[in-house]
Protein backbone atom coordinates (compact mmCIF):
# COMPACT_ATOMS: atom_id res chain seq x y z
CA UNK A 1 0.00 0.00 0.00
CA UNK A 2 1.22 3.48 -0.89
CA UNK A 3 1.85 5.95 1.92
CA UNK A 4 0.27 9.18 0.71
CA UNK A 5 1.07 12.38 2.55
CA UNK A 6 0.98 16.15 2.36
CA UNK A 7 -2.78 16.22 1.75
CA UNK A 8 -4.10 19.58 0.55
CA UNK A 9 -7.16 21.19 -0.98
CA UNK A 10 -7.74 24.44 -2.80
CA UNK A 11 -7.39 27.57 -0.72
CA UNK A 12 -10.54 28.82 -2.47
CA UNK A 13 -12.60 26.19 -0.66
CA UNK A 14 -11.77 27.78 2.72
CA UNK A 15 -13.49 25.74 5.45
CA UNK A 16 -15.95 23.98 3.14
CA UNK A 17 -16.01 20.18 3.15
CA UNK A 18 -17.60 19.70 -0.28
CA UNK A 19 -14.19 19.37 -1.89
CA UNK A 20 -11.55 16.95 -2.95
CA UNK A 21 -8.01 16.95 -1.70
CA UNK A 22 -4.84 15.54 -3.17
CA UNK A 23 -1.95 13.77 -1.48
CA UNK A 24 1.48 12.81 -2.71
CA UNK A 25 3.57 9.67 -2.90
CA UNK A 26 6.62 9.03 -5.08
CA UNK A 27 5.34 8.94 -8.67
CA UNK A 28 1.67 8.99 -7.65
CA UNK A 29 -1.13 11.32 -6.59
CA UNK A 30 -4.01 10.38 -4.31
CA UNK A 31 -7.45 11.98 -4.58
CA UNK A 32 -10.12 11.74 -1.88
CA UNK A 33 -13.36 13.38 -0.79
CA UNK A 34 -13.08 15.72 2.18
CA UNK A 35 -16.56 14.68 3.39
CA UNK A 36 -15.51 11.03 3.64
CA UNK A 37 -11.75 10.73 3.95
CA UNK A 38 -12.01 7.12 5.11
CA UNK A 39 -14.25 6.25 2.15
CA UNK A 40 -11.41 5.51 -0.21
CA UNK A 41 -8.68 7.11 -2.26
CA UNK A 42 -8.19 7.16 -6.01
CA UNK A 43 -4.47 6.77 -6.76
CA UNK A 44 -3.17 7.76 -10.18
CA UNK A 45 0.20 8.12 -11.85
CA UNK A 46 1.67 11.60 -11.34
CA UNK A 47 2.21 12.13 -15.09
CA UNK A 48 -1.37 11.12 -15.91
CA UNK A 49 -2.70 13.46 -13.20
CA UNK A 50 -0.65 16.31 -14.65
CA UNK A 51 -2.09 15.63 -18.11
CA UNK A 52 -5.60 15.58 -16.61
CA UNK A 53 -5.06 18.97 -14.92
CA UNK A 54 -3.70 20.44 -18.14
CA UNK A 55 -6.80 19.24 -20.02
CA UNK A 56 -9.12 20.68 -17.35
CA UNK A 57 -7.38 24.07 -17.45
CA UNK A 58 -7.62 24.12 -21.26
CA UNK A 59 -11.31 23.05 -21.17
CA UNK A 60 -10.57 19.99 -23.34
CA UNK A 61 -12.67 17.39 -21.52
CA UNK A 62 -15.96 18.19 -23.27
Amino acid sequence: MLALGNWRKSTRSQTATACIEVGQAPGHVGIRDTKDRAGGTLVVDRVAFGAFLTAVKADRLG
